[in-house]
This record gives structure tokens, sequence and C-alpha cells, in this order.
């Protein structure tokens, strides 16, 4: 049994807990829970004869990365860096995080690009040609949902697959 560790990152509110809440325990709620700290979840799954144990680091939400969390990081295999689509702000956020991220480890780290809140599409201030840049720079990108599981089990399980290898 393989165990790695992933980190959430993000700003305030992007959907973070409710990703890794989803992912764990397959339900989603409406209430508004501020993450203070870290929230540790386990997660055990199966990638092809592969039985890998994901420790999920779900980092309270912030624009920049404080020293405490910085050291948060630390063991990390890799990290789902979440955007609301709503909030185009927070993809300024999201990139910032990254560079820091990289600035921290001085090596890049596997991570998945996830535009969260998929479901309010209508409402999405993101355009389809900053998500065109961003995989044009090979970041993987994934839409998702925690309200309604889209892309949700295949966001954990691709940066799984980049991690391990397979």
């Amino acid at each position: 049994m393989i165990q790695k560790k992933i980190c959430m990152l993000g700003a305030f509110a992007v959907g973070k807990t409710s990703l890794v809440t989803r992912f764990v325990q397959s339900i989603f709620s409406d209430k508004y829970l501020t993450t203070v700290g870290v929230k540790i979840d386990k997660k055990p799954i199966k990638l092809g004869d592969v039985d890998v144990t994901l420790v999920l680091w779900d980092l309270e939400g912030n624009d920049t990365l404080a020293r405490l969390q910085m050291s948060y990081l630390r063991g990390a295999s890799g990290y789902l860096l979440v955007v609301d689509g709503t909030r185009p702000g927070t993809l300024d956020t999201a990139i910032n995080l990254q560079k820091k991220v990289d600035e921290f480890f001085g090596k890049e780290v596997p991570f998945v690009l996830l535009l969260n809140k998929n479901d309010l599409t209508s409402e999405w201030s993101l355009g389809d040609a900053e998500i065109e840049e961003l995989a044009g720079e090979r970041w993987t990108v994934i839409k998702t949902s925690a309200k309604t599981g889209e892309g949700v089990e295949k966001a954990f399980l691709t940066l799984t697959q980049m991690i391990v290898g397979e």
C-alpha cells in the first residue's frame, strides 16, 4: 500500500472542503464552513494494480501562502489548485500560489487546476481564452462541481496518476 499526501490550495470559499467531502464521503452540503488551519482526510483508492491511500490536506483558503502554511506542504506528493469559476480573482490567486509552491519546493510538483462550481456556468466570469492559455502552458485543467460531483473523482485520480506515474 502506497500512501501519498495531497494538499488542497486556493483562495477562500472556492470549494476545497466541499471537493474533499464529495470525494471522500460522496456528499455535498450547502453550509459554508471556513477551514481554520488544516483538515486532514484519508481515502484509499485502487489505481490499476496499485493500492494507494490518499492523505488529503485541506488547507485554509488564503490569497498568499503564509509561513505556517508552507510547512503544511512539506512531504506533499502533489496538490489540487482550486478556482471558483464565478470569481475571476481566484484564478489570479491560484496562479500566484502555484508560483509560490514551485519556489518553496525548488522544483515542479505535480498539480491539477480545478475550475470548480461548474454547476453555475451561467454565472462564470472566467473566459475560455484564459483557460486555454493555462492548458497551453501544459497545465492539467479539469472542470468540477462539488455539488453535482462532476469531475471530482477524475480530478483526484488524474493527480494520483501523475504522482504514481501510471
